[in-house]
């Protein structure tokens, strides 16, 4: 027997007093003419004069928010998905029995209100109700009105409460879908197509990610949720659609925190004969267009900080390293050198580090990555973190990447992409190494993508943009599980 509250009960004895009274207690369609948006589109040019002359008759329905009630009057708010709207319900305009039922409605409760738009002593745009639809019992009872959800995990748990009375929330949930038109707007404007990749994949590769591991009975195999979009969409570009993009979700069994959940979305673009250089110009203008298309603007605020998304500079790894900590890795070093100068400034050096680049990585990391506040582009990243980036002409040390960083955040990651098979399975090769050391982030050996380089695929930039982060940088939202409607959370009772 379910444990119910005394006010559950109360409802439950209200539902069976509809169903006395002939009212289907979880109703049947109802058609609206109108909603909160339209009605004041329509209507609030019109003085209350007009609106009495006019008579301009309007279907609404969504849940009540907000009841009052003084004898033979009551004023009700409903709430639909563009927001409230006050409406006037008397006794003698619906009748004695529809009275009552109004009478016996809770908070919660969803209606349609039929009837005449008005404005009241205070002006406020109304709609005068002659025909009242009782649509929906809600059985349980809303949080407090003005406090809504205190708890911040049950909120996220319970987003569908979240979204009934917290009205940020439904901002959010509103504005994360504009996002992603936004950011389809613009790839689709540089000529980019939107493709699908397959979900379940058979090669662990494409980042360096833990993965989720799962067994598909008919055939026999073990796949992976994907941890990246990369090696299937670059074997598009071998194939000749020359510039494809998609946005997927992505799945990493790794930590939970404010910028982590455990499944994600992130938008990856390749462009053929384009490299790392053409990916910072794209990235500069995705900014621009993108928040202008949504914002109206390139300047925003976040976590107390003002950013104007029109300028990004461009630093190299090493520069910044040396800049902060006075180490200088442009030098020729052997590992062993850079250990003992890891050592010296408190830098790990893991048993699967077994290049110099690791340790000017982990430099960067630790000394660097907090301060890129400005939005920032940092390239240079060495070739033992970038196994499917393109050696830099120049110092082969090095691959021609970068990512993109605000606030300490990283964005965007993105480089000329590696299109020499005979270099791509020597990276792979190295990346198996790094696993039997105990890296269990590192790529394994996808023999079908060295395959397709084999048939040549040209010079590629490529660009992979987290949705969420971008969602969070343009709602102002510093929690991941704010901006995803039901993100994964802890089990009750447990501590983050």
């Amino acid at each position: 027997m379910q444990n119910i509250s005394e006010q559950e009960k109360i409802r439950r004895e209200k539902l069976e007093y509809l169903k006395e009274k002939g009212i289907a207690p979880f109703g049947q369609k109802y058609v609206r003419t109108d909603n909160a948006k339209t009605v004041v589109e329509k209507y609030d040019k019109y003085t209350k004069e007009e609106l009495e002359e006019k008579h301009f008759e309007v279907s609404i329905a969504g849940r009540m928010i907000a009841k009052r009630r003084q004898g033979k009057i009551g004023f009700i708010n409903i709430q639909d998905k563009f927001g409230n709207t006050q409406c006037y319900i008397a006794k003698d305009m619906i009748g004695e029995e529809n009275y009552d039922v109004f009478i016996k409605s809770d908070i919660g409760d969803i209606l349609g209100i039929k009837g005449y738009v008005m404005r009241t002593n205070t002006n406020q745009l109304t709609v005068k109700c002659t025909e009242f639809t009782h649509l929906t019992k809600a059985l349980r009872p809303l949080p407090e009105k003005f406090h809504g959800l205190q708890d911040v995990e049950e909120a996220r748990r319970r987003r569908y409460v979240d979204l009934i009375v917290n009205e940020e929330s439904r901002k959010v949930a509103f504005m994360r879908p504009r996002i992603i038109r936004a950011v389809q707007h613009f790839f689709d404007g540089q000529g980019f197509v939107e493709v699908e990749t397959p979900v379940l994949q058979p090669i662990l590769g494409g980042a360096a990610a833990r993965p989720f591991v799962t067994h598909h009975n008919a055939l026999d195999m073990e796949f992976y949720l994907r941890i990246a979009t990369e090696l299937p969409l670059k074997r598009l570009i071998v194939g000749g659609m020359e510039a494809v993009y998609e946005i997927g979700r992505l799945f990493r069994n790794e930590g939970v925190d404010a910028k982590h959940n455990p499944e994600f979305t992130t938008v990856e673009a390749y462009l053929a004969y384009a490299d790392m250089y053409d990916m910072m110009d794209l990235i500069e203008n995705f900014f621009k267009e993108v928040t202008t298309e949504v914002l109206g603007t390139t300047t925003l605020e976040f976590d107390g900080h003002t950013y104007d998304l029109s300028k990004f500079r461009r630093v190299h790894m090493v520069d910044a390293i040396k800049d902060k900590t006075g180490v200088d890795f442009w030098q020729p070093m052997s590992f062993e050198d850079a250990s003992k100068i890891a050592k010296e400034h408190g830098v790990e050096v893991p048993n699967h580090f077994t290049g110099v680049g690791h340790i000017i990585n982990a430099f960067f990391e630790k000394y660097c990555e907090d301060d890129m506040v400005e939005p920032t582009l940092v390239y240079g990243h060495p070739v033992e973190i970038s196994p499917l980036a393109k050696r830099n002409d120049k110092d082969p040390r090095f691959t021609d990447r970068f990512e993109c960083y605000i606030g300490g955040t990283e964005y965007a990651n993105a480089f000329s992409e590696l299109n020499d098979p005979i270099d791509q399975l020597g990276r792979f090769t190295e990346q198996l190494e790094e696993r039997k050391l105990g890296n269990d982030e590192a790529c394994e050996i996808d023999t079908d993508f060295v395959e397709a380089l084999e048939y040549g695929m040209p010079p590629t930039g490529g660009i992979g943009i987290g949705i969420d982060r971008l969602v969070m940088l343009l709602t102002g939202k510093t929690n991941i599980r704010d901006i995803i409607l039901f993100p994964h959370n802890r089990q009750r009772g447990k501590k983050d």
